[in-house]
């Protein structure tokens, strides 16, 4: 299903405060890592393949105009 693994031995004691701090890292990766970054969390939040995201189903929604 997927190449990533958690791996057991990057392991680095730290306090909470920089545990928390991910922002730092996220800075430095470019735009499309971080876009596959949240292709990958997305396919796990809802449950799909990773490069399959689901169709839109058009037929829930109506077209009308505003008066």
């Amino acid at each position: 299903m997927s190449s990533y693994r958690l791996d057991r031995t990057a392991f680095k004691a730290q306090t909470a405060e920089e545990a928390s701090n991910h922002a730092a890292y996220y800075k430095k990766l470019t735009w499309q890592e971080r876009l596959r970054i949240a292709n990958y969390l997305n396919s796990i939040a809802y449950n799909y393949p990773e490069n399959e995201p689901p169709r839109l189903d058009r037929t829930v929604f109506k077209i009308r105009s505003r008066k």
